[in-house]
């Protein structure tokens, strides 16, 4: 294949999925007003999963409501960003958590809501050490925003072993 063909093809198909994410966008927006849409808060709560890993719990229920508050928090932490981070996380989100997205640019083909701690783990490995920056930089926000929304709770920081801030008391000066 001569170089100008490769080029033509790969400019076909960047113009081809940024088209089909801004036709995505139009019928499922990733956030509804502040609130995440079902298929953004399926994709979020499984990165959770990916990103957090042995920091949740095991027990079905318990898990379910961690990822819950994480979520809240998420919602609450988009919302606080400038308008035009939160168009570029929208922008993402909305790509990813279509199926199309989601195979294209992450690279997993299991449904976020079905697909194991461990699938989206390797999913987002390939994001990380991908030759491509875009995709490292999604890694990135993905990994920032997670851990972010999480460890906000003061709750949550016991389970990474960190007991909170000490008292420093208030010395007087001699």
């Amino acid at each position: 294949m001569q170089r100008r063909t490769l080029l033509k093809l790969g400019l076909a198909g960047g113009v081809a999925l940024a088209a089909g994410a801004g036709l995505v966008a139009l019928v499922q927006p990733a956030r509804e007003g502040t609130r995440l849409t079902a298929p953004a808060r399926a994709f979020y709560a499984a990165v959770a999963r990916g990103v957090l890993g042995s920091l949740l719990p095991t027990e079905p229920a318990a898990q379910a409501a961690l990822l819950e508050g994480h979520l809240q928090r998420l919602e609450q932490a988009i919302a606080g960003m400038p308008p035009s981070v939160q168009r570029e996380i929208d922008e993402l989100s909305t790509l990813a958590a279509s199926a199309p997205g989601r195979l294209a640019l992450i690279g997993l083909a299991t449904p976020w809501d079905a697909a194991s701690a461990a699938e989206v783990q390797s999913a987002l490995h390939g994001l990380r050490h991908s030759r491509i920056a875009l995709r490292q930089q999604v890694y990135q926000a993905l990994r920032e925003l997670t851990n972010a929304a999480f460890f906000a709770d003061t709750a949550t920081w016991a389970l990474m072993g960190y007991a909170g801030q000490r008292h420093v008391p208030n010395i007087p000066p001699a």
